[in-house]
């Protein structure tokens, strides 16, 4: 996950201890040549060339998969709810159950057990808003989807991407090119005329409240992109399996709160057999992909562009609906739709680079220390974690 180009990651040697790495080097595309015809069609394939770096190719790539993972957790959401299983704050609960079982126990694992006591007393107050912020819209979301239809819930969702191109200028000052906003202008138009394949083939459904259903997706919206906006941050400045870990611990405490409140009576009442089951743990296991590898998508590319990625969902969906029942047939505009959105995309980075969306400053924690180091650490020429504590 390359940082940005001005910036210097810590990591730790072989001896465990931080050193700075230089990331200085100067990113910049090939320049557009309008001498003539032909030199501009040159220049244009060699900066479409250009970027096609590796973390570039992760980002699109990394994106597609987390936006099928979100295409696996509504499509099980939906399954559940034909089944007649509508407990949103439990459902969410066993996605967060889910990175917290691998993640808090690494980071206790790297950190100690002081060290780990150490971060919750320090940073847990920020871990535990980040968590409450995304379980809370996570639970509003599905709710909206009970009062509200689906073609106006997938324009309001597009909400995040704005206010999380906000909230990430404000906390780390990300400063955007006119093609960045170009990219999302044309991503959002591609979910456009999805909107308008899904309501020419019927699929918009019936809304019950649509006042009601529409503020509740508004909200979620809000809060998705503070929140995302809020993680990259985090993880830009802490380590990966610290952030999903804390996020996992402190929203599975919220979630199993709100699923003891709010559904306690129902829960008994729900079915729980194996199709039940099965649609949770497919639920689950598409949760754990999306908060494992988002972070890795924030380093590399940033909290925004997962966003504009994850306008292709209703894509994967329509696929899925092709193949089981009802066996939905493909509007035309569907094809050309995603062509939209994949090329708001590459436009997004047409002149930046995935490199140059934000600084990153990580401060890998590292084992014990040898015996003769701490002396170097008292005299200051190493610097220890500040998370770093001897068992004993």
């Amino acid at each position: 996950m390359p940082p940005e180009s001005s910036s210097e990651i810590k990591e730790p040697d072989e001896a465990g201890i931080s050193s700075p790495v230089d990331h200085s080097a100067k990113h910049t595309r090939p320049v557009v040549i309008l001498d003539s015809p032909t030199s501009l069609v040159k220049s244009l394939y060699t900066r479409f060339r250009s970027l096609w770096t590796p973390s570039f190719t992760y980002a699109i790539l990394g994106g597609q998969l987390l936006s099928f993972s979100i295409t696996c957790s509504s499509i099980a959401t939906s399954k559940l709810v034909e089944r007649h299983w509508t407990l949103p704050s439990t459902q969410t609960f066993f996605g967060y159950l889910s990175i917290f079982i691998v993640y808090t126990p690494y980071t206790i694992h790297r950190y100690g057990h002081r060290g780990w006591t150490k971060l919750i007393m320090r940073d847990g107050w920020k871990y535990f808003l980040l968590a409450f912020g995304d379980a809370q819209g996570n639970y509003l979301a599905v709710k909206a989807y009970s009062y509200t239809d689906l073609l106006s819930a997938m324009l309001l969702a597009a909400w995040t991407i704005p206010v999380c191109l906000f909230t990430s200028w404000i906390y780390m000052k990300t400063k955007y090119h006119w093609t960045q906003v170009l990219g999302v202008l044309i991503s959002m138009g591609g979910l456009c005329l999805l909107v308008v394949s899904d309501l020419v083939v019927g699929k918009d459904g019936h809304a019950e409240s649509r006042g009601t259903g529409d503020a509740l997706m508004l909200v979620a919206a809000t809060i998705f992109g503070v929140s995302n906006a809020t993680e990259e941050f985090f993880v830009r400045h802490s380590p990966l399996y610290e952030v999903v870990g804390q996020l996992g611990m402190w929203a599975t405490l919220v979630t199993g709160i709100q699923a003891f409140v709010l559904e306690r009576d129902t829960v008994a009442l729900a079915p729980w057999d194996s199709g039940t089951i099965g649609l949770l743990l497919i639920y689950a296991i598409a949760m754990f992909t999306f908060f494992s590898l988002a972070p890795l998508l924030f380093r590399t590319a940033s909290s925004s562009y997962l966003n504009m990625s994850l306008l292709t969902s209703d894509f994967y969906g329509l696929i899925f609906g092709m193949s089981h029942p009802p066996h939905y047939s493909p509007y035309w505009l569907y094809f050309p739709a995603f062509a939209v959105v994949m090329s708001g995309l590459v436009i997004y980075f047409w002149h930046a680079t995935p490199e140059e969306q934000g600084k990153s400053d990580v401060r890998i924690p590292s084992p014990k220390l040898p015996p003769l180091l701490p002396s170097l650490v008292f005299l200051g020429q190493v610097q220890r974690d500040p998370y770093e504590y001897d068992e004993g």
